[in-house]
């Protein structure tokens, strides 16, 4: 059979470019246009209505970057129109490309309510269905000017600071239209058809029987009036549309969906704009289109909406009342999970669910987390505690190595939760509905045979609108079409319903979700990381302190406010583009603020509270907010800290240069270079750094992937490497009793770098205090330990546990892993004995494994310290860092627990009288007690959440010291649990916990 394709593509393209989609329009009456250029940051929307307006004109420039200009469109409908449909074009200047990332637009009524928002594939406003004719038309529309930062290149429009004021656009088309819908619909149906016809194989008689329909079509167009004959050309189509798909067709779940970066190539005050011009679109087109299903995650930017736009936050709860506009998600953003604390994960749950019932008295149950870039395999705990029961993503289908084996699996975490998850195989968020991606989505859905559903979330994102009338069509169209998938738009806890019922023995991932790409998160933005991990470590100072002193001093008010706005800051910034550090200049400038405002809130807040406890009096009492005893200290509690009984610290001249330092229990060796070529272990009789190698070794290289600078690392980056072992000085600065401090100097490239090694009296631990003074481009600074340890897997702390990964590198799935993620520690070790390398804000991590001359192996462990990617900030990492870190050599899981802890959670001095019992106590190491806080809805109990630690099963007493009259297991959000880890309470105040390995545990203290 002879293929006309190629001859039939030709036509329809020139056909419908040239005189089909232009005649959608018949006809045109330019609208008076004025403009007001807003100076500095956007106004509120009645200063912009009442501003006084100019001159303007299509083809004037407009709109410095990141400026607003507010222009004024009038007119009024012919009376010749009567009758006919008519729609406002309103073209601020787009080209067409993705819509999201250029200029936007919102319209306003003269009253301030919105209209819609303006993009690229939605510049349009519709007048009346049936024109009367003379209607007035007059619409503010505030216009935005984003700058186009996609193009890979360093940039300095990426914050307002360092950007020109060039306009970046010029006005376009501001008419009035006669919209001729038949003519709209033709172009629905050529599209849908021809895209379909595309992906048949050209031995299926579908195939040319499309082919026929669309030439047939096509001769019915009148070229010199199409919408006088567009309603016969649809005739000819009409029967290739109705024949129905097959009954095995796949079935795919389309869920409106404007995937939505909470900060990204814009700043967050820019969000707040997308979130409003979206959301106006979205109700807009549930007005039109009654069966449109729409899913909006990120409890942030609802509550964005209704503190910047109440008027519309109505329209869209009333959606929502109809079940149409349905949050998903339950979190308060997309937030990263790699790097983002246990306790703070909880906190996203917490906050997103309860704004979600408090609001709309909605429970969700889908956790949403399409494009954050991997998942902690602690997550799917989180998940059941949270009340949630699904889980979606799309991200991992970016892997580069090994193609995901699954789209619709059970995942199980590190604790044996199962959480049933899928990932979407149309392999986008942003998907248009076309028959090429519907096809792609049935081709590429690994579980035929098994299963039969997939779920694709459709519609434009980061501010193109979401959904358009055009996705629609589509989606109406592949509803029971022949050689199409059956396209069914739905909710998507309707969607996971089937597809957990046909495949309920779906199979199981145990571990980690890791994605093999975007490697360079764990590092990019150090001080953005930094001011996450500390104001983490702060907001748990601050509840514990403040729950004490609440249930103990009379009159003293736990700052619930305070403490919930600060949380809401902090789980912000843990969004997936700015905790990973791939934003814009401005994006992490203001971050840094924010985190340093937040430091110093959180240490007033802290202050205050320890005041209250200490009381009057002048002697110094310690406060050890580590979960850990400390110095005679209780975790918990405050108090004058006694001595270990641990010998002083000695110092000695190391022969060939450096110095040796000892406290009884580790003896140290730092060379003429200050570098750490030993590190001994006196229990143990045991070396752990590898012979003939140097610790604490700083190494440099080329830092340059394929693509997305900030994102990426590629593998290759390891080719070159230059050890920095040139020291300008090296001096010994404390020679004890209670320390001892070696210091070097080194300067490298257009930079320099002070090291001080620390040993302290009684310490298990090495410490390392590093400021860099950075000022590379394009480099990767990494801190290099080889240890004396054979170990096959390491294990890093991540939520509540650890995970272990492989040092050797079998297969492509373990070499893939060239780059990890730990938390506050990453642990390697033989049996019996281990090193481990704690770090107080540092996430990057990479393990290699050497076999060594001698016979024996060296496992070595870097941290990745800073980056310095160009794209999408010029100055990523550039300035001054404090990174600290230690080495805890023949440390096991529970020390390096505890080390990890204490590093992360200094004590606290603060002058009284007396000493503070702790709050609650646990009598098993194992067992750590991750938050203490009030609980949420303010009735004075007492929350606290802990975790088994290392991996095993665990019985512990829970001890308050404070009367109780019960114990009750809770989830996540502070509701009884029918859980069997917590016993009643006793009338001692005692309550028996029993602790599966990594089992995390709420329970709420009923205060008597």
């Amino acid at each position: 059979m002879h293929d006309d394709r190629g001859i039939t593509e030709h036509r329809l393209r020139r056909v419908l470019g040239e005189r089909i989609e232009p005649a959608v329009r018949s006809h045109r009456v330019p609208l008076t246009v004025e403009r007001w250029d807003a100076p500095g940051e956007p106004v509120p929307v009645a200063e912009g209505l009442a501003a006084v307006y100019g001159p303007c004109a299509p083809g004037d420039p407009w709109g410095p970057a990141w400026g607003t200009t507010w222009f004024k469109v009038t007119g009024t409908v012919p009376a010749e129109w009567a009758g006919r449909t008519v729609e406002a074009v309103l073209n601020l200047g787009f080209d067409r490309m993705m819509p999201g990332f250029q200029c936007e637009g919102l319209v306003h009524r003269a009253d301030g309510s919105e209209v819609k928002a303006l993009n690229p594939y939605g510049d349009w406003v519709r007048v009346a269905d049936r024109a009367v004719g003379g209607e007035r038309v007059e619409w503010y529309v505030e216009a935005a000017s984003n700058p186009v930062l996609v193009d890979q290149s360093a940039t300095f429009e990426g914050d307002r600071l360092t950007c020109d004021d060039r306009p970046l656009y010029r006005l376009a088309r501001m008419d009035l239209t006669v919209f001729e819908t038949d003519v709209w619909e033709l172009v629905q149906d050529l599209e849908v058809l021809y895209d379909l016809m595309t992906q048949l194989d050209t031995k299926d008689a579908r195939r040319y029987g499309i082919l026929r329909a669309i030439g047939a079509a096509l001769d019915e167009v009148d070229l010199a009036d199409v919408p006088g004959t567009a309603a016969a050309a649809r005739e000819r189509l009409a029967g290739v549309l109705a024949a129905p798909a097959e009954a095995s067709a796949h079935r795919i779940a389309a869920v409106g969906h404007a995937h939505i970066d909470s900060a990204w190539l814009w700043p967050l005050r820019e969000t707040v704009r997308k979130v409003a011009r979206t959301a106006s679109n979205v109700v807009a087109l549930m007005d039109e289109h009654p069966g449109f299903v729409f899913a909006m995650s990120q409890a942030q930017q609802l509550d964005w909406l209704k503190s910047h736009r109440p008027g519309l936050f109505e329209r869209v709860k009333k959606k929502i009342a109809e079940g149409r506009f349905v949050p998903v998600g339950g979190m308060w953003v997309e937030s990263d999970t790699n790097m983002v604390g246990g306790e703070a994960m909880v906190r996203q749950f917490l906050y997103g669910k309860r704004f979600f019932l408090e609001e709309f008295g909605i429970e969700t149950r889908t956790v949403w987390l399409p494009d954050s870039f991997g998942y902690s395999a602690a997550l799917p705990q989180i998940v059941g505690l949270s009340g949630s029961k699904w889980f979606l993503t799309q991200k991992i289908s970016w892997s580069q190595v090994n193609r995901f084996p699954h789209h619709t699996f059970w995942w199980e975490g590190i604790d044996g939760t199962r959480v049933f998850t899928h990932f979407p195989p149309v392999d986008t968020y942003n998907c248009d509905l076309g028959p090429a991606q519907m096809a792609h989505a049935a081709r590429n859905y690994r579980e035929k045979g098994r299963g039969s559903r997939s779920l694709a979330p459709f519609g434009w994102g980061d501010g193109g609108g979401g959904p358009t009338r055009e996705h629609l069509a589509r989606a109406e169209r592949q509803r029971n079409l022949e050689g199409s998938p059956r396209v069914e738009i739905e909710r998507p806890d309707s969607f996971f319903e089937k597809a957990r019922a046909e495949y309920e023995d779906a199979p199981v991932w145990a571990g980690e979700l890791y994605l093999e790409l975007h490697r360079g998160t764990y590092t990019s933005q150090a001080t953005t990381k930094q001011g996450n991990r500390r104001s983490e470590s702060l907001l748990r100072e601050a509840e514990l302190w403040s729950a004490t002193a609440a249930t103990r001093v009379p009159g003293f008010a736990y700052p619930y406010e305070d403490l919930e706005r600060i949380w809401k800051t902090v789980l912000l910034h843990q969004f997936h583009d700015i905790l990973p550090g791939s934003s814009i200049a401005w994006v992490h400038r203001e971050a840094r603020e924010t985190y340093e405002r937040v430091r110093e809130e959180l240490r007033a807040i802290t202050l205050a509270s320890q005041q209250a406890l200490a009381g009057r009096g002048t002697e110094e009492l310690v406060f050890n907010c580590a979960p850990h005893t400390r110095r005679g200290i209780p975790a918990g509690g405050a108090g004058r800290p006694t001595g270990d009984g641990w010998p002083p610290v000695t110092v000695g001249e190391r022969p060939g240069g450096g110095y040796v330092l000892g406290n009884g229990r580790l003896t140290v060796e730092i060379d003429g270079r200050g570098l750490i070529v030993s590190a001994y272990d006196l229990a143990s009789d045991r070396e752990s750094i590898a012979p003939g190698a140097a610790a604490n070794l700083l190494q440099i290289h080329p830092d340059f992937p394929n693509m997305w600078d900030a994102w990426d690392i590629d593998e290759f980056y390891r080719n070159k490497v230059t050890d920095l072992v040139g020291v300008d000085s090296l001096e010994l600065d404390d020679a004890g009793p209670a320390s001892a401090t070696v210091t070097a100097t080194r300067s490298f490239g257009s930079s320099s770098v002070v090291q001080t090694v620390t040993l302290q009296a009684g310490a298990r631990t090495v410490d390392v205090v590093t400021d860099v003074d950075w000022h590379e481009t394009e480099k990767f600074l990494k801190a290099a330990f080889p240890l004396d340890v054979k170990a096959e897997r390491t294990s890093s702390e991540t939520q509540f546990g650890h995970v272990h990964r492989a040092t050797h590198t079998n297969t492509s799935w373990e070499a893939a892993k060239f780059e990890i993620c730990a938390h506050r520690w990453i642990h390697a070790e033989e049996p019996g004995w281990g090193v481990a390398l704690l770090n107080d804000s540092t996430y990057g991590h990479d393990v290699t494994r050497d076999v060594r001359a001698d016979g024996g192996q060296t496992t070595t462990i870097r941290l990745s310290l800073l980056r310095a990617p160009r794209y999408p900030d010029p100055e990523t990492d550039q300035g001054r860092h404090t990174l600290r870190f230690s080495l805890a050599p023949g440390a096991g899981i529970g020390d390096a627990v505890r080390e990890g802890h204490a590093l992360n959670l200094p004590e606290r001095v603060v002058r009284g009288s007396g000493v503070v019992p702790p709050l609650l106590s646990v009598d098993d190491d194992a067992v750590v007690v991750e938050s203490v806080k009030l609980a949420e809805d303010r009735g004075g109990d007492v929350i606290v959440r802990l975790y088994e630690s290392l991996g095993g099963r665990a019985r512990a007493t829970l001890t308050a010291d404070f009367p109780i009259t019960a114990a009750v297991e809770s989830d996540l959000l502070e509701r009884p649990l029918d859980g069997m880890a917590v016993g009643d309470a006793a009338p001692d105040g005692t309550v028996a916990l029993t602790l599966r390995p990594f089992q995390i545990v709420t329970v709420r203290l009923r205060r008597a």
